[in-house]
């Protein structure tokens, strides 16, 4: 048996196939959802009190929640952090 695929690590075959940068925009976008719900509970923070401090309707925080839903805006995730009392910090690597 005569496999390409052996010796070679899955961020390798993801660029091969084309699905490198999906996959990685998949994976932020449930790290942020995840990391904003944990606060939230950390914080005590309901959904409604959450989206009164973002100045946003429930909707958008509901979207920011739902690791399945890549359409989020660097305004949206700011407000966020605000309301969390922490700072947007972002980076290219």
């Amino acid at each position: 048996m005569n496999n390409e695929h052996i010796g070679s690590n899955f961020d390798d075959f993801l660029a091969e196939e084309g699905l490198l940068a999906e996959a990685e925009t998949v994976a932020v976008k449930r790290i942020i959802a995840y990391q904003v719900d944990q606060m939230m509970k950390e914080q005590n923070l309901t959904k409604t009190e959450m989206s009164r401090r973002m100045n946003t309707s429930r909707a958008a925080l509901e979207r920011l929640l739902d690791p399945a839903n890549q359409s989020i805006t660097l305004q949206t995730l700011e407000r966020a952090a605000k309301a969390l009392g922490r700072r947007l910090q972002i980076t290219l690597a």
